[in-house]
Parts: structure tokens; sequence; C-alpha cells
């Protein structure tokens, strides 16, 4: 069973997915879509091939894998299912010696390991199932006749379950929905509001509530405390709420990541306390990576008749066997390897919080998870008036999602804390064990941190420095939006006030449209984008991270230039139809106007083709020929005399790249940087570079967008080079064909 197992991991795990000629044959055959059964059957290869295609088929599509790596001790979990399924069909005898043994076995390991003494256990597959069960055993033993009345016990006197504010999201709703209760039976304690912790339980409000639940004839039934809460990684005060329990006869259940250090051999003595309660739930899956494993409800009762009742023990073997799998990883890592992976990843909780105290700007939580928040003020004092709340979330929610990118092995996330706001979360013991974060990981983090600190800080410093040059362009309009991770945003207006309200929609978006693709087309390190996904502003053009030496009021008129040529090259362009035929129109009359006079000097005689040959071959005429050239800025026809006088400005160069309005650089020095703004400004580059790598990506499909509509200075410059032909002299007797050539 093992060998097969390996196997079948070996083929799942290889990455060598089916060939082209079989994508092409599962695409006809329809084999993503749901069908019959086919009558044949299939060999084991054929069906794991299948399998690995529908855990990979999209891999190409994202352009890289995302299945996570599993450990010698996750196929000794993943065999452990295997063989429940097998000895499941063992004699009923041997499989009840057998289960016992295994539950026996696991329960002892997990008590001595967590120092809970005397303890049973029940194992469940989802985190909530084992606190439903508990919460009956609670109301079997507060309400004796329950097991014969059933709810009608429960009417006269309401039970209540108290849980604290900072619990996982959803936790009470769950268990009044599986145990049939109302939601008033649901009191949410609040956290400390004065003194103590913000994401503690606050245990004086507690007692209050406990006392007047009393008095109005309710039954104080159950408190749901933690040991390092969903959001913050907090401990309550277990001590005082054990105490609060006992005194007013109410069972106390623990749960929360920081459980797991009380396998270590230094504990802190708040969790420590979790040892007296009454119940605790533990996720050594996460804890130890391992895969598909049950999670554990530990528990102390006297009684195993009312456990049975509540669910918390079963007299079915095979249900017992929900424990193998912990079983088997267990003894592989033994005592010492389950002590040292959460070692392991405490000791990685404290080595990222020293390295952070190193960096400034940001702010940290002491305990087993590190939540990161920046927190930037500057010289001139603190910005966080202006820039509290959205955009502080924002830049915090940019620092996470690029470090999650760029440093995945470190397993960090983002999450929302209702006091701080969006923090960057470091939980090693939840994910440590599974990706495999080590020293060299967290140091990589550190150091991504060290270069993006800086330019968070440069960029809301100078947020509102953009906002100021961006308000004083009567050509530009600001774009408040506080979920931009950047300088901000900013949309170009046309000055023609003669349009009506789609025209000038229609011009605003076309002109924004190529200024940001010109903008993107420039040598900076700037980022340029259309925006969020969901913007509700649109025709913008967003700036990204700024550096110490960004030059705003050069950015700012860099942008002002690029769209008014832009919007002078839109407006000859709508009018070239119109010049152009009006400019043929006067072509044809002059035209016609110089076959006149030319018939007038030479006579009518010359006009004939054969008297007009002899004539001409006797007494030659010295006609002058006219040039014309075709002014399309000015819209006539002027002489072509002045044109070959000035013959060489037709080859000045006029480059949108290089608008009028940037200063002269240094060599090296890109644009929109100011030169000598310090020492780091070669460093701040460089490390831009690297953070917005990812959105270049981004920007360059835009860009291919963009190119679909044509810019005006191009075909200006195929107008003049058509109409540089005319320019030549017209040969006697070929003006009709000019005018031909014309139209």
């Amino acid at each position: 069973m093992g060998n097969h197992l390996s196997d079948a991991m070996k083929i799942l795990e290889s990455g060598k997915l089916e060939s082209e000629q079989g994508k092409e044959r599962r695409k006809l055959s329809w084999k993503e879509i749901p069908g019959p059964l086919q009558g044949d059957g299939q060999d084991v290869v054929s069906i794991l091939q299948l399998v690995q295609n529908l855990m990979h088929g999209d891999d190409d599509k994202q352009g890289q894998r995302r299945m996570q790596y599993v450990a010698e001790q996750g196929h000794m979990a993943l065999l452990g299912h295997s063989l429940a399924a097998y000895i499941s069909v063992l004699e009923r005898e041997r499989l009840r010696k057998l289960t016992t043994r295994i539950l026996s076995d696991t329960t002892l390991w997990l008590c001595r390991l967590f120092r809970y003494e005397n303890g049973s256990a029940y194992y469940h597959e989802g985190d909530c199932e084992g606190l439903v069960k508990v919460c009956r055993l609670v109301i079997n033993t507060q309400y004796e006749d329950y097991a014969t009345e059933g709810f009608t016990m429960l009417s006269s006197k309401h039970p209540v379950i108290y849980q604290s504010a900072a619990c996982r999201p959803g936790l009470g709703q769950h268990l009044c929905s599986q145990l049939g209760l109302p939601l008033s039976c649901l009191c949410i304690v609040p956290c400390n509001t004065m003194f103590g912790s913000l994401h503690q339980m606050d245990v004086a409000l507690l007692d209050k509530l406990i006392r007047d639940d009393r008095e109005s004839g309710k039954v104080p039934l159950l408190l749901i405390a933690n040991a390092g809460t969903p959001g913050a990684g907090h401990t309550d005060k277990l001590s005082r709420l054990k105490e609060l329990c006992v005194q007013y006869n109410m069972w106390l259940h623990v749960e929360g990541v920081n459980l797991a250090t009380l396998a270590l051999g230094q504990v802190s003595s708040a969790v420590t306390a979790a040892t007296k309660c009454d119940s605790m739930t533990l996720t050594p899956g996460p804890w130890l990576g391992l895969p598909a494993v049950p999670a554990v409800t530990l528990y102390r009762h006297e009684d195993p008749a009312l456990s049975l009742a509540a669910g918390l023990t079963s007299s079915q073997p095979v249900e017992k066997l929900r424990a193998l799998p912990l079983w088997l990883s267990l003894q592989y890592l033994g005592h010492d390897g389950i002590v040292q992976r959460i070692k392991h990843a405490s000791q990685l909780s404290q080595q990222l919080l020293e390295h952070l105290k190193t960096l400034a700007s940001i702010k940290t939580s002491v305990g087993e998870l590190v939540f990161i928040h920046l927190a930037v003020s500057s010289s001139g004092g603190s910005v966080e008036g202006y820039f509290a709340g959205d955009v502080l979330d924002a830049l915090n929610r940019w620092l996470g999602e690029q470090l999650v990118q760029q440093v995945p092995l470190s397993g960090v996330d983002v999450v929302e804390l209702e006091d701080e706001g969006t923090c960057v979360r470091f939980n090693p013991l939840m994910t440590a064990a599974a990706l495999g974060t080590q020293e060299n990981d967290v140091a990589a983090l550190v150091e991504k941190l060290g270069e993006m600190i800086p330019v968070l800080s440069c960029t809301l410093r100078f947020r509102q420095d953009f906002k100021d040059e961006v308000l004083q362009q009567a050509s530009l309009s600001y774009i408040e939006d506080l979920s931009w991770p950047g300088l901000g945003g900013v949309r170009y207006e046309p000055r023609t006030t003669d349009l009506d309200e789609d025209k000038r929609q229609h011009s605003v978006e076309k002109i924004n449209s190529d200024l940001l693709k010109k903008l993107m087309e420039l040598d900076t390190d700037l980022y340029f984008s259309g925006g969020p996904e969901f913007c509700e502003e649109k025709n913008g053009i967003f700036i990204g991270m700024a550096t110490e030496d960004l030059d705003v009021a050069e950015l700012v008129e860099t942008i002002v230039s690029i769209g008014r040529d832009i919007e002078e090259s839109g407006k000859l362009f709508e009018n070239m139809t119109e010049i152009v035929r009006r400019g043929i129109q006067e072509a044809e009359l002059q035209l016609q106007k110089a076959n006149e006079e030319k018939l007038m000097e030479e006579g009518v005689f010359r006009q004939i083709p054969l008297v007009g040959s002899v004539l001409n071959w006797l007494s030659p005429v010295q006609a002058s020929v006219k040039g014309r050239t075709f002014n399309l800025a000015e819209g006539c026809l002027d002489s072509t005399e002045p044109v070959y006088s000035v013959k060489a400005q037709m080859n000045k160069e006029a480059s949108l790249d290089s608008p009028k309005s940037i200063t002269k650089r240094f060599p090296g020095q890109k644009l929109f940087r100011r030169q000598g703004a310090g020492s780091d400004s070669v460093s701040d580059t460089s490390s831009v570079n690297q953070l917005e790598e990812s959105f270049r990506e981004a920007a360059h499909v835009q860009a291919n967008d963009a190119e679909e509509a044509e810019v005006p200075q191009e075909r200006h410059v195929h107008i003049v080079e058509e109409t540089a032909l005319s320019d030549q002299r017209v040969p006697e007797g070929q003006e009709t064909e000019s005018v031909d050539t014309l139209r």
C-alpha cells in the first residue's frame, strides 16, 4: 500500500503534464465536463493522469504552480487515510482492539505534549465541530432532563454562551445554528476599552454581564476564550476567566494558535493557564505541516454517558480511525521532532521582531504572531492627520501584496484589524512547517521591507505636493482615490468648450489614453497606470510609488505639456478633412487661373498641337513655372519659392518624448529626478525598479491596447510627406494631371 501511494504521489508531483496531442484529445472528448461513466473502465495510471490534469490544468495560463510540497511526514498522514480504509474491513473484534489502541495512544501523546492531564480527546474534521459537541455536553450537564424533555427545558431558562469580540467571525452564529438556539442566547463580550490590550476580553464587563443574566433567570453556560486571537494573536486573561467560570459554574473553552507553545519547555504564564480550562481545540495539522489530519478537542468530564450522548465518543470502531493519520505522523516525527518544529516557528517570530526594531516607520505587535503596520511621520511633523485611514490601508495592502509575491516562503498575508486597519501578518506557527520557512527567508523578508519602507514614506510625503501641483494647472483635474497605493491620479481636460457632452467625453478618453501611452514610453522609473480595476473615476492616469529625488513639479509640467501637444494634434486631425477639401478647391481655382493667364500670354495659336509646335520652334517662349505647396497648418496654398529658401527647416525633429518643459539632465539621470537629492537616490531608484517590476507587464498590455488608436503626429507627418510631392515644379502642359494627383 505504501508503494502504491508513493508511486501515485510521484505521478501527481512529477510536473509532467500530458502532451499537446493528449490535450487536443481531451478537448475533443469533453473530459472537463461531467459525463456518463465509461463502461470498459480505466487503469490506475489513466485515472491519476486525469486527477493531475484537474489539479494543474490551468498552470500554463497562470505561469506557475501553486501546489504545496508534501514532505515525508505528510506522506505518512496520507498513508493513514489509505490504511484507515484498509483496516475498516477487518473482523469486528480485531478492529475494535486496534482502534482502541490507536485512539488511546494518540490521546495520551497529545495530552502529555500539551500539558493537559487526565483529558479525553475528540477528533474532528472542522475546527468548530469539537466546540459544538462540547456545548451539547454542557447542555446535558446543566439541564438534567434535556435528554428526555429536549428544547422545552431551555424555554424557561435560556442558556447563554459568551464569546470574545475578538473570536473568529461567525463562530457564535454557527454554534447557535448547530444547537438550534436563538441568537439571543449568544453574548458578545467587548474587549478592553480603557485598560489592558485592545484585543483581550474585558473581564470586569464579563462579570457584570454574567450577574445580569443570572438575575434575569438565564443560565450562563459556556465561555469561549482565546489563546491567540485570529486577528492579532493576543491571549485573554485565562487565569482570571477560569476563576469567574468556577464562581458561576460555567464551562471554559480555549482555542488559538498560541496553544502550540504548550509543547515547549518555556511557556508564558498567560498561555500556561490554558491547561486548567475545561476544554481546548488544537490544530496540529498546520502546526506540524501535516495535510488532511483532524483537529483535536481535549476535554475533561467524568460521565462517559453524557460524553456519548453529546457525540464526543462513539461506539463505532470506524469513527475511531479518524485518529490514524495523526497516530502515524506523531510516531514518525517523535516527541523531539514535534517540539523542534514548534520551537523553530517561535524562533522565526522572535528573529523577525529583532530585525524590525532597526526599521523606522512601522509598528509591530509582540507575540507568536508578528503584525507589521505602516506608521509614517516626516521631519516636518506627523502626516497621519491627512493620510490616516484609507490611504495607509492602501499602502499597507500594497506592501503585503509585494511581500507575498517576492518572498512567498515567508508565509505573510494581509489582514484587516478593527483598530489598526490593514496589516501584514507573519504567522509561522500556521505556515512555517508547511512552507519550510527558514531563517534566510526571514532575512529576505526584512531586506525587502528595508527597500520598500523608504519608498512608501516618500510616496506618502509627496502625495499632498502632487495634489497641490495638479490643482494649479487649469488643464488638469485631480482624482481623489484613497485606495490607490501611489502618488495619486490625474486627468487631462481639453480646453475646447464648444463640444457637446458625448463628443467631449470621447475627446477626454482619447487624449488621456494617448497621454498614458506616451508617459509609459518615457525613460523614467515611475509607474503609470489606468487606475484600479474597480475605480469609479474613468479616463484617469495614476502614478505609482515615488522616491526621495522625485521632482513633482517637473512631473506635472511634463504631463501638461504632453497632453497639450496631443490635444493640438488631435484638433489638427479632426479638421484635416475640411482643410484638404478647401485646399483642393483653391488649387483648382489657381490652376484654372494659371491656364487662363498662359492662354493670354502665349496666344491661341500656340495651344493648337501642330501649329503650336512650329511656333515654339521658330519663336520659343520663356514661360515661368509657378509651384504650389499646401500648408496644412494654415489650410491654404503657398508658393514654393520660400520652401526652397528654407528647405533645411523641413528636417527639424519634433519628439514628444522630450517635452520642452523637461529640464536639462545629466548623463544617466532619468526623467523627474532632482540632481543631488541625496546619496540614497540611486538605491531608491533601484528599489523602485524591483518593487514595480510586477506592474510593468500590466502596463505593457495597456500600451498594446493604446497602439490601436492612431497617433495624430504620425498622420501629420504622413500628410506633409505627401504634400511635399506637390512642391515640385509643374511642367508645362501637365497642370490637369497635377490636379488629379492632388485629388
